[in-house]
This record gives C-alpha cells, structure tokens and sequence, in this order.
C-alpha cells in the first residue's frame, strides 16, 4: 500500500504552500491531516475552504461541532474525533455535549438531539431524507437552510474522513488527551 508523508511547507507541492502557511499562521501549527492532504493541492485546498464556509452558516459553534462530530464518529474517524474534540472545547461546546457526541448517545436538548439525529439520517442515508424527516427538523425550530447546512458539514467531513482513512496521519502531539477510539464510545 502506498504511503504518505506529513509535507512540510518546504516539503510541499508549490500550490500547497501557502495554504500550509496559512494553517501554520491561524493555528501556530500544521496538523498531520493537513500536512498530508498538502500531497494534492486541490484536497487541501478544498478542506480549508469549506470550513472557512462552514464556519459562516448560521449554527452555532455547538451545532457546528454537533453535525462534523456525529459524521467523524459515523465515519470511524479516530483522527477527526479527536481533533474535533479539541475545536469543540476550544468553542465552549457544553462537556455533556461532548461527551455525549464522543459516545454517540442522545443529547439532553430536544433540539440539539434533533439536529444530532438528522445528521445521522443524512450520512447513514446518503443524503435521502423523507418529507416527514426534513419536517421533524424544521419542527424542532430549525430552517430549510439548515437543512443544507448539514449536507454542507456532512461533505466537509467526506474530505477528511476518507483521506485519514487511506493516508493514517498520526495523531498530532496536541490532539492526543483527545484520543478517541469507537471503543470508548461504547464505554
């Protein structure tokens, strides 16, 4: 099987290197993923692009981290969960929120739980949601934007999943008292 490296900004593709400054300016280092999806610029690219976008919509943080959480654990994305476990403390996300994501138990908010829940449906579904599911979301006080919102969390977490998936980046230094495994979940 091939291998990946972790690129440095030296290391990397000419087009990767600025978005790997980027990340090294904005967080004060480049994470393993990012160093590795640096192999194909436009991965890269792309990655940091939708989450800038996903990071305008019109959730909050906690509902940001609700949706990406839920797909990283769907997905068995060891990487991902801990990763994100780190964002969502960093964005005040409630511990019981947390752990309840890590976990993949129901969250105590009724609305919350909806939006949890509809993110399950669109991944495990691939996308075809009911009538009668959009509308139990929208009940639960959300909009037809959100609805889209999910799908856009949902495909930004297609990138990086599936690229962990195959390249295996090592867990960055940082994110490892995060470390997260389907195990735990079932603790």
């Amino acid at each position: 099987m091939a291998s990946y490296s972790q690129h440095t900004i030296e290391s990397a593709p000419e087009a990767s290197k600025p978005i790997l400054q980027g990340i090294q300016k904005r967080l004060g280092f480049v994470p393993n993923l990012m160093a590795t999806m640096a192999e194909a610029p436009v991965l890269v690219e792309s990655y940091m692009t939708m989450m800038g976008i996903f990071d305008k919509t019109d959730l909050t943080p906690t509902e940001r981290e609700i949706i990406l959480m839920t797909n990283n654990r769907l997905n068995g994305c060891t990487y991902c969960m801990a990763a994100h476990t780190a964002v969502a403390k960093m964005t005040g996300v409630d511990p019981g929120v947390l752990e309840a994501l890590r976990k993949g138990t129901p969250l105590a908010d009724p609305k919350l739980e909806a939006l949890r829940s509809f993110a399950i449906l669109i991944n495990e579904a691939r996308g075809w949601a009911s009538e009668d599911e959009v509308d139990a979301l929208i009940a639960a006080g959300y909009t037809k934007q959100t609805v889209l919102e999910v799908i856009a969390g949902t495909a930004l977490k297609v990138l990086s999943n599936y690229t962990t998936h195959i390249v295996h980046p090592p867990l960055d230094t940082a994110f490892e008292p995060m470390a997260w495994t389907a195990e735990l979940a079932e603790e």
